[in-house]
């Protein structure tokens, strides 16, 4: 019996560096989601920043509005919306209305925001991220399931606040919490029962936190009475795919020294890139395949993987990533070959069987002409290979 499918996708920052075009860096951020929708992707998870200049996407509810009128099966998340930036009434009211828009295709991802330059922006004191995220996360969670919810805080309020449309998916939208380094996000994903984004995954930190990790988001659930299903578990981590390893090396000589530069002189963020140390793969297939066995071991099992939009390889040789991965590790954790493989063996272990029945019929008809007609135009050729011997005719 076939067990359930491991889901893939991307989580698109997006990470583009100074020396191209913004406006056609997020037009090919679109033409990546239209790509993956093609190629069966399941979802893709887009990113909110306001600062430091390579990651473009302000509003993510903006271009998956965008991407859903060019898409027709993928599904389509905040990956992630910055809660403290947001009075939680406008952003749930927002994601609800994404939901009809996009008739159910919409996913909310939040996380406390990750650049501290966006917080310093927006006089947000970086210490009370988390808190703040917890904050809102309660009462946006009860706006989506359609309560009506009345909170004082130090930054925002809420009297009587209800969303005014019954969501399209019932009884809400899926919503998951990014976790990179502390248990923040764990927790709430536990003491909401929502699903977990494992940003970090492939990094050292975080595939070491990765049992861990999950081990809190449960017991999280079970103090508040909640639940959590793995198949709700998302990892993250970078993949670059080509034909052979070497291929896949030159490929990422056009962007990667830019997309670490980012991570380790520009952005403040909580895990540090190790290139020693960090699990990301430059490969093949096969490289890929092992990469996520590697990751299904270490944290007893997750439902998606998604790719780490990076840009480390030009245009095409990107999309050629994308197509490879899902044209030979796709099928590897889908079953997607398990009847085609049964059904291959049978028909090869019942060749012999079956050749024979083919030239019985074959040669039926033969010996029927021949009776009828006479032999003298069949090819001797035919008449050997069925074993009949071909008579002289009477003038011969």
């Amino acid at each position: 019996m076939l067990g359930p499918k491991l889901r893939f996708g991307a989580f698109i920052a997006p990470f583009h560096p100074l020396s191209e075009n913004p406006t056609l860096a997020i037009e090919r951020d679109l033409q990546l989601v239209q790509l993956m929708d093609t190629l069966g992707y399941d979802e893709a998870w887009i990113g909110e920043h306001h600062s430091a200049g390579y990651e473009l996407i302000a509003s993510p509810e903006a271009f998956i509005a965008t991407a859903a009128e060019r898409t027709r099966h993928i599904r389509l998340g905040t990956g992630v919306s910055s809660l403290p930036y947001h009075h939680p009434l406008i952003l749930a009211d927002r994601m609800n209305q994404l939901d009809h828009i996009t008739r159910g295709r919409v996913m909310f991802g939040v996380g406390p925001g990750a650049l501290p330059s966006d917080a310093h922006m927006m006089g947000i004191p970086v210490a009370r991220q988390r808190d703040r995220m917890d904050e809102a996360l309660a009462c946006i969670v009860r706006l989506l399931r359609g309560e009506t919810v009345t909170y004082k805080s130090d930054w925002f309020e809420l009297r009587d606040a209800h969303l005014q449309m019954t969501p399209f998916t019932r009884p809400s939208i899926e919503m998951a919490v990014a976790s990179q380094v502390s248990p923040t996000g764990a927790n709430a994903a536990g003491r909401h029962g929502l699903g977990l984004l494992s940003i970090g995954a492939t990094s050292a930190g975080g595939f070491n936190a990765l049992a861990s990790n999950w081990a809190i988001a449960e017991e999280s659930a079970r103090d508040a009475g909640t639940s959590v299903d793995r198949a709700n578990w998302r990892l993250v981590g970078p993949m670059h795919i080509a034909e052979t390893r070497e291929q896949a090396r030159a490929d990422v000589a056009f962007g990667l020294r830019k997309w670490l530069y980012y991570f380790t002189d520009v952005a403040a963020l909580p895990m540090a890139v190790d290139t020693e140390a960090d699990l990301a793969v430059v490969g093949t297939p096969d490289d890929a395949i092992a990469q996520i066995e590697r990751l299904e071991k270490q944290s007893g099992g997750f439902g998606c993987y998604l790719s780490l939009d990076h840009n480390w390889a030009d245009w095409d040789k990107k999309q050629r990533s994308y197509e490879l991965l899902a044209r030979y590790v796709f099928p590897r954790f889908q079953g997607s070959n398990v009847n085609r493989e049964q059904s291959l063996g049978w028909a090869r272990d019942n060749r012999p069987a079956f050749v024979g029945e083919l030239f019985g019929a074959m040669g039926a008809r033969i010996a029927q002409h021949i009776e009828d007609k006479g032999a003298q135009n069949i090819a001797p050729e035919i008449m050997e290979a069925m074993g009949l011997n071909k008579k002289p005719d009477a003038a011969e």
